[in-house]
């Protein structure tokens, strides 16, 4: 009798031990992309330069990321996610970059959406790289080009990630989210630096859709907005609004978005419109890339025009692994044509 007594509670104690367990389940996992190519890069105004670089059809990043469950539908997480160049071993996307430039931050999540605090990922970022075929390419992608590596006038400033920021993303309700941004600029002496966006995402089969809208008046730290954009002297704050689209055919998935870029200054005020097209074709076991974009703007005498496109195809060795192959043509008004082709590789981790 007493030993089956001890049996019993031996159960019990691991039937408790098991409730418990399973009331504070917690995972951490770790994992990435690396990605390298070989080409030519030749931006427009500049020199052509044979490279071997990290970065062709993605920026290579790791990450961790973790949750706990709180029980009652409660769950705390982080994420931390680093950029690196595999060409060389460095950290970051370029010189001075943060350690953990992609993501870096902690949040809450229960039935009403999730909370964040930290540094994270913008909406606008995000719309920009989903509808385009070639996705966050920061060598390739017209669009990326158009939005992140403006020239003259053109061109959204303050980052695709956002220091000291808090942001909520709401439960999807019938294929719809909404997110919400806000970032300060932690500066005792600027109290009105800030940064803030609002998006709203669709997703139902095969078509998708947002709508972004974004204000900054400074980039990484209060004051330092004046020299961000070489053509718009004495810059002082800038509005963003993107609507992004995507239809997927089966025989192709076709791409479009719509931006407007408004910056205010000192010199006056400049807006850039920019359009972008793009397709994704099945080939074989690969697809066929193409995305077209075109910016024009205006403001205080400026007429600058820029035209770019580019054609690549991705083939996948399995599911981790894809190689490519791509090319970029890239004219801006009274400067020289730029042209960047390359091959690479790019696995997933």
């Amino acid at each position: 009798m007493k030993t089956w007594h001890k049996v019993a509670g031996a159960a019990a104690l691991s039937a408790a031990t098991l409730a418990t367990t399973a009331h504070a389940q917690s995972s951490v996992s770790f994992y990435g992309l690396a990605d390298a190519y070989v080409g030519s890069v030749k931006n427009p105004g500049g020199n052509a330069a044979v490279v071997q670089q990290g970065g062709g059809m993605t920026t290579s990043y790791w990450g961790l990321a973790g949750t706990e469950d709180l029980g009652g539908g409660n769950s705390a997480l982080f994420v931390l996610e680093s950029y690196f160049q595999p060409n060389n071993g460095t950290y970051g996307r370029f010189a001075g970059d943060s350690f953990f430039s992609r993501n870096a931050y902690v949040g809450l999540s229960n039935g009403l959406g999730t909370l964040r605090l930290g540094r994270i990922t913008t909406p606008l970022y995000l719309a920009t790289i989903q509808f385009n075929p070639f996705n966050n390419s920061y060598t390739f992608s017209p669009m990326i080009f158009h939005t992140y590596k403006g020239l003259g006038t053109q061109g959204v400033v303050g980052d695709s990630a956002w220091n000291n920021a808090v942001a909520y993303t709401s439960p999807t309700y019938a294929g719809l989210a909404g997110t919400l941004l806000y970032a300060t600029g932690n500066s005792a002496t600027d109290h009105s630096a800030k940064k803030w966006a609002a998006s709203v995402t669709y997703a139902n089969g095969p078509f998708a859709a947002a709508a972004n809208y974004q204000y900054v008046n400074f980039s990484a730290t209060p004051g330092d907005f004046g020299t961000q954009l070489p053509g718009v002297a004495g810059l002082t704050n800038q509005n963003t609004a993107q609507l992004g689209l995507s239809y997927d055919f089966a025989v192709v998935k076709v791409f479009a978005q719509y931006m407007l870029v408004a910056s205010q200054a000192a010199s006056g005020n400049f807006h850039a419109n920019t359009g972008q097209l793009g397709a994704s074709v099945p080939l074989g076991r690969g697809s066929v890339l193409a995305s077209v974009a075109y910016t024009g703007s205006n403001g205080s005498g400026d007429n600058q025009r820029r035209t770019t496109w580019a054609l690549g195809y991705d083939y996948p060795l399995s599911k981790r692994t894809d190689i490519y192959a791509a090319y970029k043509y890239d004219h801006m008004s009274d400067m020289s044509t730029g042209q960047t082709y390359g091959a690479g590789l790019r696995m997933k981790f």
